[in-house]
């Protein structure tokens, strides 16, 4: 057992004293309970054994050499305690760590509720990260074991994490541990006492390390759960309902968005990794999908290609989520309008944000393409799937005093069920406030015309000083979303010598179309409305924009290349 992660839960970080009693309030208000995420699994699996719990995509042989499986509730629940048991045999106990680097596949989800049968620690990480990155991982948790695969689109991701971990188990999920072994077996799923603590944690993310070095976030069965039910209600999940995952399972967008929401609401969890556009509007249409999430960019692609929209059948779709970035109102005009199918933007972290503009609290384009509900803000009367789910203040950065005036902006600061305690070994400086809320970084104001809600104006530490005027990369990258022609776009800082820093647009042209220029791009932003001190000052064309595996630009990568240019 390794020594960081067999230490009780409030031993991995600092935790604030202001939070030490909050367990307690939630259990007494019903925000927190018993249940763990493979206990929602045995409940789903007696009342519907026969039910589809997960479905691989259908070229998952050309992505890992593994044919695809669709499991029943029954097989997921049988196949999940064999492989725990087989874990175990191999020394896996409760507290330890095992990092996981999968893509979304059957697989994975087999290996999630084994883990969490062990009471084990699960760390899931992205396909793309290599030898950099496995070590700082490794250096954070020391993992009893490391679980992947040795074949990924010419990738051999076993040998390559043997050659960074020497001293950690290193297993093969194809070739080392047959996972799907139990599914099929008469043994009962149940006949071993499973681990049962809904307060210990379940699983350490990470950050997207745009500004910095990824920070683990601890969370636990009851967080998980308090954020499923967050999504769950927002977005209207229903019981049985079919859900298409194409985020990685390692982050808040696919674990509170899919993992937690399928399990709280005993819904088929259809996996689709890495992205792959034709064959996702395939499994929309031939899995009866009721509900996915979709980049931002796939959507204003869409939008502006409307033949690729109509040639499926997507009547069972019930409404499509997307974010991560400020949203084209065009875009979600055209969905809506249209093609008939609701938008929802969410606005979420690891960390437990959970922000989601849909058409009853939002219901013009403008407002959900750029703002949010000011979820349990004083004066605000929006409903959650609980009071006091999601409470959220906005902090002056300098002195700390709560604002409340519209258009002033300062940081978001959250609280709720939902929210972690603090990072991975860390000491909890500056994560959250004296009175227990997350600081999270993000820079937002009460949106003057519609003070219900929040506008994101940046990150406290990702804006553009231009000779003193600070400007908010994401108001400037919202608007670009809409300009036709354009498949990607952003904005970054680039030095200047006379005003510090000035404005780069960045964008990637849509296959097909001319690049813009800069004049016709100023002058679209103008149109828009973008002051003339916003404007870019500055255009370059990409292949592709620089993103991190959980899809945000690294403003910090575009401003290197920018700047060497």
């Amino acid at each position: 057992m390794s020594d960081s992660l067999s230490r009780p839960a409030s031993a991995l970080f600092q935790l604030p004293a202001s939070r030490t009693n909050r367990g307690k309030a939630y259990l007494d208000a019903g925000l927190w309970g018993t249940q763990t995420l493979h206990g929602l699994l045995a409940k789903n699996a007696s009342s519907h054994p026969d039910r589809e719990a997960v479905v691989d995509q259908p070229d998952k042989e050309a992505l890992m050499g593994a044919a695809p499986r669709r499991l029943s509730l029954a097989q997921l629940h049988r196949a999940s305690s064999a492989c725990a048991r087989a874990l175990q045999s191999r020394g896996v106990s409760a507290g330890d760590a095992v990092i996981l680097q999968l893509p979304n596949t059957a697989e994975l989800i087999v290996l999630y509720y084994a883990l969490s049968k062990l009471g084990a620690v699960i760390s899931p990480i992205a396909v793309q990260y290599a030898a950099h990155e496995i070590s700082h991982f490794a250096d954070e948790l020391h993992p009893a074991m490391f679980i992947t695969v040795s074949e990924l689109r010419g990738s051999n991701l076993v040998s390559q994490a043997r050659a960074v971990l020497p001293g950690t188990p290193v297993v093969d999920v194809l070739d080392d541990l047959d996972v799907f072994s139990g599914a099929d077996a008469d043994e009962d799923p149940e006949s071993t006492a499973w681990a049962d603590d809904a307060n210990a944690i379940l699983t350490i993310a990470w950050t997207s390390g745009t500004t910095g070095t990824p920070k683990g976030v601890p969370r636990t069965h009851n967080m998980w759960i308090a954020q499923g039910e967050i999504t769950s209600y927002a977005a209207q999940y229903q019981d049985g309902e079919r859900l298409l995952s194409p985020f990685p399972m390692i982050n808040m967008a696919a674990l509170g968005g899919f993992l937690f929401p399928s399990a709280l609401r005993n819904c088929t969890l259809v996996l689709h990794h890495p992205l792959d556009i034709p064959l996702y509007l395939q499994q929309l249409q031939e899995e009866g999908i009721n509900f996915t999430l979709a980049p931002p960019p796939l959507l204003n692609r869409l939008a502006q290609q409307p033949d690729m929209w109509k040639q499926f059948d997507f009547s069972a779709l019930r409404v499509i989520g997307s974010g991560s970035v400020p949203l084209s109102p065009a875009m979600i005009e055209v969905f809506e309008q249209d093609f008939g199918k609701p938008i929802i933007n969410f606005y979420g972290s690891n960390e437990g944000i959970g922000l989601i503009g849909t058409p009853e609290n939002s219901p013009s384009s403008e407002d959900r393409a750029q703002l949010f509900p000011r979820m349990g803000a004083e004066g605000t009367s929006f409903t959650n799937y609980a009071p006091n789910a999601m409470i959220t203040r906005i902090d002056d950065v300098e002195t700390g005093d709560t604002v409340t005036e519209p258009g002033v902006s300062g940081e978001l600061c959250v609280d709720g069920p939902g929210v972690f305690d603090g990072y991975l070994n860390h000491d909890g400086e500056d994560v959250f406030t004296a009175d227990g809320f997350f600081r999270s970084g993000d820079l937002v104001e009460i949106c003057p015309e519609k003070p219900t809600h929040y506008r994101i104006v940046g990150r406290c530490k990702d804006i553009i000083n231009r000779g003193g005027t600070k400007l908010s990369p994401s108001e400037i990258d919202s608007l670009l979303e809409g300009m036709p022609g354009l498949a990607e776009a952003a904005v970054c800082a680039y030095a200047d010598e006379d005003l510090g820093e000035r404005v780069c647009a960045c964008v990637v042209a849509l296959e097909g179309h001319e690049a813009p220029t800069l004049e016709s791009l100023q002058e679209y932003l103008r149109e828009k409305g973008l002051a003339r001190f916003k404007l870019p000052e500055r255009l370059e064309m990409f292949v592709s924009l620089p993103r991190n595996p959980l899809g945000k630009v690294v403003r910090p990568d575009l401003r290197t290349r920018v700047e060497t240019r």
